[in-house]
Formats: structure tokens, sequence, C-alpha cells
């Protein structure tokens, strides 16, 4: 209704704030989306009046008539499209929905593409420009068009529940809310796009991974790593689903990287402890991910899955190859310190340790590395 991506964004702010300020004396609306639009359109007006070069803009305000109450899955589904049109590049495409849809902060943006803070804001910036420029319609395309969109939907989707499931922020270790919304966000695009592999790929990598998620972390909030975790708290008819998930994916005979990551998470949920794990056929999965899909943090994690199969100190080798790449990820040194520890090495281990202490955030794994260090 604005055509302003960051004056919408003010607007509804403040109508939060307004309903959380009156909701709890006054009591929750019959309607609440509806007043919360309605406020945040009479906020919109007032602070178009006090411009009076937007006096055209809020005078289409002032007429235009309010929405039925929305339904969330439309409007999100709406919102995710728009973001992710074809006219941004696909960085910017993913960035903005992250910031628009999902509500990750410039510096949880810029964690997620490893670079930085003022980088990923000025890439925010024009892409919301050249939405409103371009006149992007708020609508969910149809026939290629939404398969020309599909790549982007999916890479914010999937950065999204990565953050819901281990926070790269200080505040908690999980932020299990947020994966379990990128889940429901999966199964709308699923709905939509039955027929696309990549899309039940990721539905079962999500759903493979919440899994487990009971058993990763203690009842004082301490992570517990794979190797410790307790099997029986795993949920079975999660990994069940996600499984059946997966084989309908690889039924359309169109692989992609989603699928083979799900498929390396079903191989460790599948695996009846952590010694019966099949590290070479993860290792396999990986040469073909990389093949698909080659990033930096795909070759550190096949290197992990390495080191079970041949060794630390081939692993070792792979890892510090990435060094220049990596720098400035904690998991990065972590897992250097891991491969250095077991080749016999503990003062460069708790070099790289440290390192990595300086470089995370996350309340659970920063714990995780200060109780390695003190032993």
């Amino acid at each position: 209704m604005i055509g302003d991506f960051d004056l919408a964004e003010e607007v509804v702010q403040d109508s939060i704030v307004a309903a959380l300020e009156k909701w709890p004396t006054q009591g929750v609306p019959d309607k609440p989306g509806a007043w919360l639009m309605t406020t945040a359109k009479r906020r919109a007006i007032d602070l178009l009046r006090r411009d009076h070069r937007h006096q055209e803009k809020m005078a289409l305000l002032e007429r235009s008539a309010l929405p039925n109450e929305p339904v969330e899955a439309d409007d999100r589904l709406r919102l995710i499209f728009t973001c992710c049109h074809p006219a941004l590049a696909q960085e910017a495409q993913v960035a903005l929905t992250l910031r628009a849809v999902a509500g990750f902060t410039t510096p949880e943006i810029a964690a997620a593409f490893l670079v930085s803070e003022a980088t990923m804001a000025q890439r925010i910036v024009r892409a919301k420009r050249k939405i409103v420029a371009a006149h992007i319609p708020y609508r969910v395309p149809q026939g290629e068009s939404l398969a020309g969109r599909l790549d982007a939907v999916l890479s914010v989707l999937y950065l999204m529940f990565n953050e819901g499931y281990l926070s790269r922020g200080p505040q908690v270790g999980m932020r299990r809310d947020l994966a379990e919304d990128a889940l429901w966000l999966a199964r709308l695009v699923a709905t939509l796009m039955p027929d696309e592999a990549e899309v039940i790929g990721l539905l079962a990598l999500m759903r493979l991974n919440l899994a487990r998620s009971r058993a990763r972390f203690d009842e004082s909030g301490e992570m517990v790593l794979l190797p410790d975790q307790d099997r029986n708290l795993w949920d079975q008819a999660a990994i069940s689903e996600g499984v059946v998930l997966l084989e309908r994916a690889g039924a359309m005979r169109a692989p992609g990287p989603y699928q083979l990551q799900a498929a390396i998470a079903a191989l460790h949920c599948e695996s009846k402890s952590w010694d019966e794990t099949d590290w070479h056929q993860i290792v396999l999965l990986y040469d073909a991910l990389l093949r698909l899909s080659d990033s930096p943090v795909v070759r550190l994690n096949r290197a992990v899955a390495l080191s079970h199969f041949a060794g630390p100190e081939i692993a070792l080798g792979e890892v510090n190859d990435l060094a220049i790449s990596l720098a400035g990820y904690h998991l990065f040194h972590s897992t250097r310190a891991e491969l250095l520890d077991q080749l016999g090495q503990p003062a460069l281990a708790r070099e790289a340790r440290l390192h990595a202490l300086e470089l995370c955030q996350n309340p659970a794994e920063r714990s995780l590395l200060e109780r390695k260090l003190r032993r």
C-alpha cells in the first residue's frame, strides 16, 4: 500500500509497540491482524503528512481500502516471492527476504553470508530501492516465473532454518520457533510446488535435523555433541517422515544440494550409534554435493567427515587449505582445534580454540569452547 519498504517496516513496528502497550489492558481484539493493519495505516498517514514531498502517496493511501483479515500463509508467501524477484541479484534477494520476512538483523544476515555488516547493509538498501523503482508487484508469480525464483526462496528458508537450529547471535543456543517457522514455510512452498524435488529435499532436511533437537542440549542448556547424544531422545516418527520425503524427492530423478544434505542427515539419523556411522558413504555424498554446490563451508564439513574415515592428518591438510576463505568463521578454527588435539598438538589446538572463541557469539557454543579450554 505504501510502496516504501523502510516506511512500511517503521509503521509495522510502531503498530506492534502500540499492541504491546494496549492489548494487555484493553484485551486482544477480535481481528488482531486488522487492528495492526489499521494502526499501521494511520501511522503511515501521520508520517507522510509531515513530508510535503509525499502528498500524492498520502492521498493514495487515504483512499485505499484495507484488505480483509489477511491469511498469514498467503501474505508471507507473497512477500517471499516479491523479494526474490529476478530483477535483483540472488544474494540481494536472499538478504532482503531474510530482513523483511524472517526479521533478521543486518549483523545476522552478514554473518550468514560471511561478509561485513556495512556491505550487507548497502546490499539490503539497494534491493529495497530496486523493488520500488522497478514497480515489482506484490504477488506469487505463476508458471515459469514461479520456478525462476525458486532457488532464492529455498536459500532463504535454508538460512532461516539454520539460524533457528543453531543461532549465530549471543542470546540463545537455538531459536526453535524460527526453525519451526522455516519448516512451516517450506511446507507451504511444497504445497504450491509439489513436483519440485529440491523443495521436498529441503523439507526432508529440516525434518531430519529437527528430529534430533531434543538431544542437542542438556537440562542446563549446555550443547551436547553428536557422539554424546542420547539417541533415545530422537524423534523416530519425524525421522521416518524425513526419510519418506527424501525417497519421494529421489524418485523424481532431479538430484540437488538439499537432497544430498538430507541424505547425509538421514545416514546420521539411521545409525544406531556413533561408532556405526557410515563415514565412507557420508564422504561420498559430500563429494557429490561439492560437484553441485562447491563452497568453503561444504569443504569444511567434508573434511570433518573425512577425519573419521581417513584420519585427522589428511583432514587437517584439507582444513588448512580453507584458512583464507574461512578466516572469520569460528567453526573453521574449532574444527582445526579438534584435529590438532587428535594429532597431539595441544598448544596449537588451544590457540585455534581461543581464536574460535573470539569469533563465536552463540552462548552454548561459547560454553563448549570454554569447557574444552579449561580441560
